[in-house]
């Protein structure tokens, strides 16, 4: 059976970590699932996300920033996700339509009833089936994310968004954590801040929820 999982939390949250943990152990138990990530997944996503994420010093406005970001989504979309669901296999994706209203609504403060109605358009209308969300302090977040940036990995190096203000990432947060409330059914709330093989027992026990999961003998023990 076929879903579409969303993975989604501010910087530093061990999102993208997780992700790839649970991905291998759905395979494990003979289930296909796709990994992907936003802004990305697509050639032209790959494309705009090296400018989103601008490590050069020209400007991006807010507006031309949501536009990006949906462009990206529109061609992840018809490219990626649709053709994996239909295919039979589950999704997992790094960020999705709610990073979209949490970083450019809630955060830039571009109005989020234009913003629903641009990642309906672009999303198709699709929507997760379920979006854990990894939640921690921000001081935290950003504190994982520039030790990351400190390793030394180009690809690792601190973007535009993890240089923006605390304040930013405090609206991001908040927003999240409203979108979380609005639909509770939709939603699971993982506390980020424990380790990797913590958090990721909690995303198993969220997808061993999910109807005709099949298990290993002597997991539910």
């Amino acid at each position: 059976m076929k879903r579409f999982i969303t993975f989604e939390g501010g910087e530093g949250s061990g999102k993208t970590t997780q992700i790839k943990l649970a991905a291998d152990w759905l395979r494990e138990r003979g289930i296909p699932a796709l990994s992907t990530a936003e802004p990305g997944g697509t050639p032209l996503g790959r494309k705009i996300r090296e400018l989103l994420l601008n490590r050069g010093s020209w400007t991006i406005g807010a507006e031309a920033e949501l536009l990006l970001f949906a462009a990206a989504r529109a061609q992840h979309v018809r490219e990626i996700i649709l053709p994996a669901l239909e295919a039979g296999q589950w999704v997992l994706c790094d960020r999705f339509a709610d990073a979209t209203l949490a970083y450019q609504g809630f955060g830039r403060g571009l109005d989020a009833g234009f913003i629903r109605t641009l990642n309906a358009f672009s999303a198709q209308a699709l929507k997760p089936e379920m979006t854990l969300l990894f939640d921690l302090p921000v001081e935290a977040g950003l504190a994982r994310a520039k030790k990351r940036a400190a390793g030394g990995r180009p690809e690792a190096a601190e973007d535009r968004f993890e240089q923006e203000e605390r304040a930013f990432h405090g609206r991001i947060r908040e927003g999240y954590l409203s979108i979380a409330a609005a639909e509770p059914e939709r939603f699971r709330i993982i506390d980020g801040a424990g380790s990797v093989e913590t958090v990721h027992r909690e995303v198993c026990r969220c997808l061993e929820a999910l109807p005709q999961l099949p298990f290993l003998e002597g997991e539910r023990a």
